[in-house]
């Protein structure tokens, strides 16, 4: 489950969104250079084997380890992308392109965010949409929306198996999460069941009102954190805490967790993009990065827990933190509100800003070390006990 946000404006347009998957999906940073490819050759993306364009742009993804796909990303031109799972009335082939297959294609291939919807439909007509983008299940399929914005405008893309619906956003603020949204079309072909399940009627309007009050990137951070306005999560028995942006899981019928988050400003000419590189935003610290600037982060995390990873450094101080919200949060966020701000303000080289935000995340983790209670439901702390055993964090 996701959600994705765009503020669109004269001269801006800001962009964010949360990655909701699998508790220990693991997701890492992924550079790519602009290159040539020889005549005749092939692509293969997380399912099936397509043909290759000449000439791909360079480009910046954050994916799940184990998918060629991406759940969200900017390329060299200013374009970013991030995609939702819906549910449709449309059959769900067992193979095809996934939706992070198509974000990542369009992504490589397009210059504006126009021609990103043209790659996607062309390549949805051509190859179909389908195949497993589970973790834990992986049977579990679903189709695809996408949001997609450049430096003037953005466009909302809807599918139901080949079918799709487009919708431009010029001016404004356009939300999605785990629905069809698009009049006419989400009428015709929701599933309204497993679309009721996934909570998006709750998310979106939240998404939607808050990207409407937004003045600048910060403001969109804020969003992706939100845990419903106060600061625990709202549990429910059935889905864990899936009814508001900053999702964490603990339902004993589904659950996801927020895995990765994004935030883009976008202008003619300059994009600067910060990410959290980690699960949670509400534990997270949000760092600049460029398109043009590969960083070594060390290995590429997996399911299993790697304390050399990045992404599994900051889940010994989240699965800890979250534990009890209330006692824990104000240990470290007045600090990383403060450090945010000042990389909103001026960004730092993105190689300093995440050694620094490597200190303070393992500071913090010392910190939220002394004991107090696990405020958690039972379901949740059974559902986590599970996921930590799976992972090998004690």
């Amino acid at each position: 489950m996701c959600d994705t946000m765009v503020v669109v404006e004269p001269g801006r347009v800001m962009f964010a969104k949360n990655s909701d998957r699998d508790p220990n999906e693991a997701q890492l940073l992924e550079w790519q250079p602009p290159r040539a490819h020889p005549a005749d050759s092939t692509v293969q993306c997380t399912r099936i084997s397509i043909p290759q364009v000449p000439e791909t742009h360079a480009v910046l993804l954050s994916r799940p380890f184990w998918m060629w796909g991406a759940e969200m990303g900017a390329n060299e031109h200013g374009v970013v992308i991030g995609n939702e799972a819906v549910f449709t009335d449309q059959p769900y082939a067992k193979t095809g392109l996934t939706g992070m297959d198509l974000l990542r294609l369009a992504l490589e291939r397009a210059a504006t965010a126009a021609e990103a919807v043209r790659v996607i439909t062309s390549l949805l007509e051509q190859h179909g949409q389908g195949g497993g983008c589970g973790h834990e299940d992986r049977n579990f399929t679903y189709h695809n929306s996408f949001l997609i914005a450049d430096p003037r405008q953005a466009f909302v893309l809807e599918t139901a198996g080949a079918l799709w619906e487009q919708e431009r956003v010029s001016g404004g603020a356009r939300s999605i999460s785990n629905g069809l949204t698009i009049s006419g079309f989400a009428d015709e072909h929701s599933d309204f069941l497993k679309t009721r399940v996934s909570r998006c009627r709750t998310r979106q309007p939240l998404t939607q009102a808050g990207a409407g009050r937004a003045a600048d990137p910060g403001d969109l951070m804020a969003i992706l954190r939100d845990h419903g306005g106060g600061i625990e999560p709202d549990y429910s028995l059935l889905n864990g805490a899936m009814a508001a942006p900053c999702m964490h899981g603990g339902g004993v019928a589904t659950g996801s967790q927020t895995t990765a988050s994004w935030v883009a400003e976008l202008s003619p000419g300059s994009a600067r993009h910060w990410v959290t590189a980690t699960a949670a935003p509400c534990t997270s610290l949000f760092k600049p990065v460029r398109v043009d600037q590969p960083l070594d982060l060390g290995p590429d995390p997996t399911d299993a827990y790697d304390p050399q990873t990045v992404w599994w450094r900051h889940e010994r101080l989240h699965r800890r933190a979250v534990m009890h919200p209330a006692g824990l949060y104000p240990l470290f966020t007045p600090q990383r509100d403060e450090v945010e701000r000042t990389w909103l303000a001026d960004p730092p080289d993105p190689s300093d800003a995440f050694d620094q935000a490597d200190r303070l995340v393992r500071a913090w983790t010392g910190a939220v070390q002394r004991h107090t209670p696990d405020t958690r439901p039972w379901y949740v702390r059974r559902y986590w006990q599970a996921r930590n055993q799976r992972a090998g964090l004690a």
